[in-house]
C-alpha cells in the first residue's frame, strides 16, 4: 500500500488517477480549491480530501499539515488561460504563473518531511510550451517553466525521483471533449497513431514515471506523436 497525494484530484486527469490508485488499494488524498466539491469527490472515489488553492501558495503549507508519509506526488492543477501579448491582461497572467511554478514549488517544499529517498514526484505540463498558439503567450512560458523546475527538483530532493508529463489533447478530457468533432478530426489527422492520447493512456504514462526507479528527470509527452505532425 502506497500513500498517494494528487495535487488538483477532483476532475479530469488528475481525478481518474486518484481513482485507480484508491481502487488498488493504496491510501489516496486529493486536493480541490472548494471544500464540498473535494469532499464529495473523495467519498466517491475511496480517497481524503482537502482544500486548498495552488494560486494562494501561502496557505498550501497548513492545507496539507496532517498529510502522512508521502511515496507518490502528483501535481496536476492547473488552469486554463487566454492570454496574449497584444491584449494582455497581467491579473490572469500572474494567478497563472503563481499556480502553476509558486504553487507547485510550494507544494513540494511543505511535503518535503513527508518524502522518503524512494518517493517519486510528477508535475504536469503540456505541449503549448513546444507547440503555442494565439492565445498561449502565459500558458506555453508557464510549461516550459515546469521542465525548469522539474530538473531543479530532481537535483535538490535527490534521490527522490521527480518526472514531467506533457499530454497532447487528451480527446475525452472534459475539455477537449465538448470541442466540435472538427477540431478534433483536425489534430486527429495530424497525429501519426491516427488517434488522440485519452485519460487512461496519461495515466498510464503518470503511473510508469512513478514506478519506474530508473526514471528521474524525464519529460514524457503523451500526444501520439502529435508534435510530429
Amino acid at each position: 500500500m502506497s500513500g498517494v497525494v494528487v495535487i488538483g484530484g477532483t476532475s479530469g486527469i488528475g481525478r481518474e488517477f486518484a481513482r485507480v490508485r484508491a481502487e488498488r488499494g493504496d491510501e489516496v488524498v486529493i486536493t480541490g480549491r472548494d471544500t464540498h466539491r473535494t469532499d464529495t469527490v473523495a467519498k466517491e472515489i475511496g480517497a481524503r480530501g482537502l482544500a486548498l488553492d495552488l494560486a494562494r501558495p501561502k496557505g498550501i503549507a497548513a492545507a496539507l499539515g496532517e498529510v502522512g508519509t508521502v511515496d507518490h506526488l502528483v501535481i496536476a492543477g492547473i488552469a486554463r488561460d487566454e492570454n496574449r501579448v497584444t491584449a494582455y491582461d497581467i491579473d490572469a497572467a500572474i494567478h497563472l504563473v503563481t499556480l502553476k511554478l509558486v504553487g507547485y514549488t510550494a507544494v513540494v517544499h511543505a511535503l518535503r518531511s513527508r518524502l522518503h529517498d524512494e518517493s517519486a514526484i510528477v508535475l504536469f505540463g503540456g505541449q503549448a510550451k513546444e507547440r503555442p498558439y494565439p492565445g498561449a503567450t502565459t500558458v506555453a512560458t508557464v510549461n516550459a517553466g515546469v521542465t525548469g523546475l522539474m530538473r531543479t527538483l530532481a537535483v535538490e530532493l535527490a534521490p527522490v525521483r521527480v518526472n514531467a508529463i506533457h499530454p497532447g489533447v487528451v480527446g475525452d478530457s472534459p475539455h477537449w471533449r465538448a470541442k466540435p468533432e472538427q477540431v478534433l478530426a483536425a489534430v486527429r489527422a495530424r497525429t501519426p497513431t491516427g488517434r488522440l492520447a485519452t485519460v487512461a493512456d496519461v495515466v498510464d504514462a503518470v503511473d510508469f514515471l512513478l514506478r519506474n526507479r530508473s526514471v528521474d528527470a524525464v519529460e514524457l509527452s503523451v500526444d501520439g506523436g502529435w508534435l510530429l505532425g
